[in-house]
């Protein structure tokens, strides 16, 4: 995690996009970026929920992509794992939209993801668990969610311009290949095999 003047970054991978004529960022799962510079910040979701917070008066905006992890059979462990992994995934998006000058008290979102594309990938619905605990989340922090596009069976592509707050949502009904749903399962079992009883890591 660097911190570049006008940017908190967790590992992204910039490129020009040439559609739309700006500098962008991909991100990937378990990974988030902050940003107060007029770019683009893009991410492709399955199961995965993505939140887009932003202070409107401040101009400064980013984007987190996270699951949340299986509990294996423990409904003890599968509530105490995901409320702790999803809270530090919201959470450190927060703190450093706030270290970059950003008011918590202003702060509005746009949710998005939650997907059904994991069928029989896990014993509990993956994207309906991380569509609701994102909202649960943001209603409890006091973040207003003027935006939201979450559920349904495609993988979504989302275009965030945090300067502007401007969001584009692309449904990926015609997906020919399963990078999504491949990307999305290795790193739930990422998660799965992680030590979440101590510091909790968001894997890039």
């Amino acid at each position: 995690m660097t911190l570049h003047g006008f940017e908190e970054i967790q590992a992204p991978n910039h490129y020009f996009d040439r559609n739309f004529n700006i500098e962008a960022a991909k991100i990937l799962p378990g990974e988030y970026y902050v940003s107060a510079r007029d770019m683009l910040l893009v991410t492709v979701l399955g199961s995965c929920v993505a939140a887009c917070i932003r202070d409107p008066k401040a101009g400064i905006g980013g984007m987190n992509h996270f699951m949340l992890p299986e509990g294996g059979g423990d409904q003890h462990n599968l509530l105490s794992n995901s409320a702790r992994y999803g809270g530090y995934a919201m959470e450190v998006l927060i703190n450093q939209l706030v270290k970059l000058g950003a008011n918590r008290n202003r702060l509005e979102a746009k949710v998005f993801g939650g997907a059904a594309v994991l069928r029989g990938f896990t014993t509990v619905q993956v994207g309906e668990m991380n569509s609701q605990f994102v909202l649960d989340y943001l209603h409890t922090e006091h973040i207003r969610v003027v935006a939201e596009d979450l559920l349904d069976v495609y993988p979504r592509k989302v275009y965030f311009f945090p300067a502007s707050g401007r969001v584009m949502v692309r449904k990926l009904k015609a997906v020919h290949n399963n990078t999504i749903i491949e990307r999305e399962r290795d790193y739930g079992q990422r998660l799965k095999r992680a030590d979440l009883s101590g510091d909790v890591e968001l894997f890039t």
